[in-house]
């Protein structure tokens, strides 16, 4: 049997690959819905399965047995870049400034206030390097911008699934604190949806807390949230990155 299936496989590792990413995210959403009643978005308890399954690989994680080689593909730069690159066109420039300056206030701050934490934590945890710094700060606003920033600077796998691990915290974070804090905060109105998105930045966190909240909600956060990401792909890899380099001497 295994005559055929394996260059049958070779042949279509990347659509193996899609087939297994597919498995993954299902097994996940059916966890968030039935098992956490949504308090834990799919999409966070998807990275956490993933990130499990490539620790029992080796190098480039479960892409290091042949059965899976098509995972080191879809897993690449490109599909990653790809994926940035649509999140970001999927969002109006134009739709923004109905958030006021208060939105884009709120995304400027967001993003540096995370960065800064996240920076701050790394230091503390014994890193000096400043691209390792750079990226884990930018792991701290959301797990895609970790990532991102990461490759652009060259670092380890080890910092980049620091970094990853860091957004995915913030995630479950937003997901569980924003239904309770919800009240205190007067989040109740579309306005300090888009705020709130902007502050926050970490999409499925901001969604899945606003959708525990008032569903209506949703689509407001998860504007501003978009564009949170984008922000920090631009400017960790870049400004801040400079300004931490420059710090460290």
């Amino acid at each position: 049997m295994m005559d055929w299936l394996d260059p049958l496989i070779e042949k279509n590792g990347l659509i193996l690959a899609f087939l297994v990413v597919g498995l993954i995210m299902a097994a996940a959403y059916g966890v968030s819905r039935y098992v956490t009643r949504g308090r834990i978005p799919g999409a966070a308890l998807a990275i956490i399965f993933g990130l499990a399954l490539a620790f029992l690989g080796g190098e480039k994680g479960i892409a290091d047995h042949p059965l899976f080689a098509g995972m080191a593909v879809l897993g690449g730069s490109m599909f990653r870049d790809f994926a940035v690159v649509a999140t970001a066109m999927g969002a109006d420039l134009e739709t923004i400034k109905k958030a006021g300056k208060a939105g884009v206030t709120a995304l400027f701050a967001g993003v540096l206030v995370a960065f800064a934490t996240g920076a701050l934590a790394a230091f503390a945890m014994g890193y000096t390097d400043p691209a390792a710094i750079t990226t884990i700060g930018a792991g701290a606003c959301t797990y895609i911008v970790g990532p991102v920033t990461g490759s652009a600077l060259g670092v380890s796998s080890e910092v980049i699934a620091i970094s990853v691990a860091a957004g995915v915290v913030k995630t479950l974070l937003a997901t569980v604190a924003t239904p309770l804090i919800a009240k205190k905060i007067r989040l109740d109105n579309p306005h300090a949806a888009m705020v709130f998105g902007g502050l926050i930045g970490t999409t499925s966190g901001v969604v899945a807390g606003l959708a525990a909240t008032d569903s209506r909600l949703v689509p407001y956060g998860a504007l501003t949230a978009t564009f949170y990401t984008g922000l920090g792909c631009l400017l960790c890899p870049s400004v801040l990155f400079i300004l931490v380099r420059a710090l460290m001497g």
